[in-house]
């Protein structure tokens, strides 16, 4: 279902006539073109991304991330098996060990990695020369990458979230190529309630298709989306059961009291990274909650939202 071209790229138009300008001007020149660096929320399409880049430029690509390399040989074996041109794509770059983003600042800007042989007294670095190639790094969280890292990349692609008319688009998109009829009053629907992010649109839409083919008559309609939506505990500003029993926390239980991520993570019982990087931007973009020195505060918009008066 990812589009295999930056033509076939739905949204983020910015960042696409800027990478556009970049690989147009690598492949005139014969080059590979300088790193890129692409960051924002998680499902707005930097692997897609990523994919598009090797596919424009007509090569192959070697997927990693940044937990699966955690010792400097690791990465001194995928750099030196690299071939001319080739993309590395290096998916939540920001984290690296410290070991292996000093090797990588030298193969980003010298093309060259040293390997350690021997031990102790005895060992000597030996320099390996490596063929020109791209990194496209991937991150959800761009301010944890150390300046030094940050500043190998000649591009950095900032994107963003997506508009009601842009997911439109992608689930009709998504629908045609899942063989699903969908209406536009189902689309808009569902378009509406993915909180800005194509990978939810397109999760919600699978679980539309099953509603339609176990309970509808097989056709996405609007009744089909309301339904699954209903099954699913989407509502109608997108949040579902963890957002839900977040704002029930910091609204209910704490009574408008500032609290603490790692309280607020027990008491609804998840991690405390899934809540700060998956669930809290959606909530603070939305304005239903704040971020203070003493926790996380629930707002006017949440009490309403929740059908509750707020705490004098």
């Amino acid at each position: 279902m990812r589009p295999k071209l930056l033509g076939e790229f739905i949204g983020q138009h910015v960042v696409r006539e800027q990478l556009q300008l970049v690989l147009d001007a690598a492949k005139a020149r014969g080059t590979p073109p300088d790193h890129v660096l692409l960051s924002g929320p998680p499902g707005l399409g930097k692997t897609t991304l990523s994919m598009i880049i090797a596919a424009e430029l007509g090569a192959s690509m070697r997927v990693t991330s940044g937990p699966a390399i955690q010792h400097a040989g690791d990465l001194a074996a995928v750099l030196t098996s690299l071939e001319e041109g080739e993309v590395l794509f290096v998916d939540e770059i920001h984290r690296l060990a410290r070991p292996v983003e000093e090797m990588l600042y030298l193969a980003m800007e010298d093309f060259r990695v040293d390997v350690m042989v021997g031990k102790g007294p005895g060992a000597t670095a030996i320099p390996l020369t490596l063929p020109p190639f791209t990194v496209v790094g991937a991150t959800t969280r761009a301010g944890l990458l150390p300046a030094p890292l940050r500043d190998r990349f000649g591009f950095t692609g900032q994107l963003d979230y997506y508009a009601p008319d842009e997911l439109e688009q992608v689930v009709l998109r998504a629908a045609k190529l899942l063989g699903l009829e969908v209406s536009a009053e189902a689309a808009r629907e569902l378009a509406a309630r993915s909180r800005g992010t194509p990978r939810i649109a397109n999760r919600l839409l699978r679980r539309v298709r099953d509603w339609a083919q176990v309970r509808g008559t097989g056709v996405g309609d609007l009744e089909a989306a309301l339904g699954a939506l209903a099954v699913y505990q989407v509502d109608l500003l997108g949040l579902d059961r963890l957002d839900r029993a977040i704002l029930e926390v910091l609204a209910r239980r704490f009574a408008g009291q500032p609290v603490g991520l790692s309280t607020l993570a027990a008491a609804v019982g998840e991690e405390p990274d899934t809540i700060e990087t998956v669930v809290e931007p959606y909530l603070l973009r939305e304005g239903f909650i704040v971020r203070t020195p003493r926790g996380r505060v629930a707002t006017d918009a949440a009490y309403a939202h929740l059908g509750l008066t707020p705490p004098v």
